[in-house]
């Protein structure tokens, strides 16, 4: 459970980058939302790491063990171009940061298809529910690092430095994974065919086709309204008026707060009620965080927000959403067969990063047409689908089941 949250957070650490840290730098440097707003296409990794997933599930690193060598790396190559981003500005050369963003982008979804395995092949079923929340909500609290620490340390150095101290905070996750023991697998693919065309095969014949296609869909739709509404979060609270110190400091202590509290009341409340009870009740739990959105958008219209409601708004985020993420990644990775555990758990996290890296792209002209408002409660219906299909997925009737792998 420690490694899991340890891996967590180096996991977060680089996605928040991208979504909080970068879009702040951007915007503070004058860049307009709809330019902000297309930078979510250079997540595109993140959608498509399912295609050299199969790589990784076949190969290994020289003289390092199959899934921790491929997280060194990953690591290490984080923490150099994350560093790299502050050293450019985004007035002359925002297509170096472009470029930039997509290599860190990149490696971290490297690193997550071999952290997701990993993880996946060291936990037993039973352990699915408590290791994935506490692995979630680490990965929550790394966005405190740039979310928070890093904005507050924006308002008394250079860019520069800030990029280069947030990478730094990688350090931990790599030392952490030098240090940890790797379980020795049952059955590693034979060929890269293998490793591309079995896992298909053996998921759709588990499942069966037309399940199959309803777990795509859920994958895809459950996280959407959440994802699109916090794409642009920090510069939704920079237009509201507050400055990257206020930021920095509530989402360093609501959200920090909030976060822990989630990860042990999610992680209870799973081996408690079982995933697929802990998906309706957290994705109402989602529902409502976005509904928050809207309503700190219409206080924003009379002047700056108070802050007990823009901390609100921050904490019930930190909580809701990071429980349903919790429920969501245990889902998925009880869904996953341990001899094809890194290219089954990339393609489903994929479909679950498309509406994070398309759908996001479109959010600043949205929000340019629509207004904060209006976009949020968009988002809040956007929410509505991915419930509805657990009705499928995970009825209520059905008797839950003591493993995750029997959901």
């Amino acid at each position: 459970m420690g490694l899991c949250l340890a891996l967590g957070f180096s996991s977060g650490m680089p996605l928040y980058v991208l979504l909080t840290l970068l879009t702040a730098f951007l915007r503070s440097e004058g860049t307009d939302l709809k330019q902000i707003g297309l930078f979510s296409l250079l997540m595109i990794p993140y959608t498509w790491k399912f295609l050299w997933s199969p790589f990784i599930d076949r190969y290994a690193v020289p003289f390092l063990d199959r899934r921790r060598g491929w997280i060194l790396v990953s690591q290490c190559l984080l923490i150099i171009s994350i560093a790299l981003i502050g050293f450019f500005s985004p007035k002359i050369h925002l297509s170096v940061i472009a470029f930039l963003a997509l290599a860190v982008a990149f490696f971290s979804a490297t690193q997550d298809i071999a952290i997701d395995a990993f993880r996946r092949e060291f936990l037993d079923d039973e352990e699915l529910g408590l290791g994935n929340s506490l692995f979630v909500n680490a990965y929550r609290v790394a966005g405190l690092v740039p979310g928070g620490l890093s904005l507050v340390l924006a308002q008394y150095c250079s860019w520069h430095s800030v990029f280069v101290v947030t990478a730094l905070c990688m350090v931990p996750g790599v030392l952490a994974t030098f240090f940890a023991h790797e379980k020795k697998a049952n059955c590693v693919p034979k060929t890269l065919k293998a490793a591309v065309i079995d896992p298909w095969r053996e998921f759709l014949k588990r499942r069966g086709i037309f399940h199959a296609i309803l777990i795509i869909a859920f994958v895809f739709l459950y996280k959407l309204g959440d994802s699109m509404a916090t794409a642009l979060a920090t510069p939704f609270y920079i237009d509201l008026g507050y400055d990257l110190m206020t930021i920095g400091v509530i989402a360093k202590n609501v959200g920090l707060w909030s976060t822990v509290t989630g990860g042990l009341l999610g992680g209870m409340l799973m081996l408690r009620i079982g995933i697929g009870r802990a998906l309706w009740l957290f994705g109402f739990g989602q529902m409502i965080t976005v509904f928050l959105f809207a309503v700190l958008a219409r206080n924003g219209e009379q002047g700056i927000p108070p802050l007990w409601l823009f901390s609100l708004v921050i904490g019930a985020e930190s909580l809701g959403a990071g429980l349903g993420t919790a429920a969501f990644v245990s889902f998925i990775a009880s869904q996953t067969n341990e001899t094809y555990t890194a290219t089954q758990f990339a393609l489903l996290t994929s479909l679950s990063a498309l509406p994070r890296t398309f759908c996001n792209a479109a959010t600043g002209f949205l929000v340019e047409n629509l207004g904060w408002e209006n976009f949020f409660w968009l988002c809040t219906v956007l929410c509505i689908p991915g419930m509805l299909l657990l009705f499928k997925i995970a009825p209520l009737r059905k008797r839950r089941c003591r493993s995750a792998a029997h959901l």
